[in-house]
């Protein structure tokens, strides 16, 4: 990224507002496993050029660019809503819930939010304060704030997948992360869903995507 990805954050911080949070979420489109958000608060200023919207950065470079985040943010908060969660309140619920968690840990709170897409729910039951906000579309790829929770959200949801694979394999979690790949239906239709699977999915017109249509790399 260059100093033009900072252009939301810059006319922000020219009114005074020098906590400025971005947040993203990873996790929408599989069939398995929790959705993660991550809201980031980076100082004033500040720029990591090798921050990039997460899809277009090898795993190796999330990870390296993860640690060089945590390190130069002001805050950070991650926010994760399980499976089961996912059932019962849906998908685009389940994201918002887990933006605002995400949002409600950072400390200091932000004075303004930029988050990735066009829709958000600014009020919900979780008890965290309104604060004003701006939807970007494509915002992982447009701002560095959204850029870096992209990350931050990217990397925190693989390890989790990571772990799963140790609990239920066979399923291929720790390489496709839960997303509909030829590998991960071809491991449902042999063993059936386990505990993680998403029950509310309409798994069954999911499978009948192209292949790899809700692959995440």
């Amino acid at each position: 990224m260059n100093s033009r990805h900072l252009r939301h954050e810059r006319r922000l911080w020219a009114e005074g507002i020098s906590h400025v949070a971005g947040v993203d979420e990873a996790g929408r489109g599989p069939l398995a496993g929790p959705v993660v958000a991550a809201a980031v608060i980076m100082p004033p200023g500040s720029l990591i050029r090798e921050v990039d919207d997460s899809k277009l950065l090898s795993p190796a470079e999330r990870e390296d660019l993860y640690d060089r985040v945590r390190t130069a943010a002001v805050a950070v908060g991650v926010g994760v809503v399980d499976h089961e969660t996912i059932d019962r309140i849906n998908i685009l619920n389940a994201s918002f819930v887990a933006m605002h968690e995400a949002i409600a840990q950072l400390i200091p709170q932000p004075g303004h939010l930029l988050i990735d897409g066009n829709r958000y729910r600014e009020s919900l039951s979780t008890g965290s304060p309104s604060i004003p906000f701006t939807l970007i579309v494509d915002g992982d790829a447009l701002s560095f704030s959204i850029a870096a929770a992209s990350i931050i959200a990217k990397v925190t949801r693989d390890r989790i997948m990571t772990t799963y694979d140790h609990q239920f394999p066979g399923y291929g979690f720790a390489q496709h992360k839960g997303y509909a790949t030829s590998e991960h239906r071809e491991a449902i239709f042999r063993l059936g869903y386990c505990e993680i699977h998403r029950r509310s999915f309409s798994i069954k017109q999911q499978l009948e995507l192209p292949f790899g249509e809700t692959v995440e790399s």
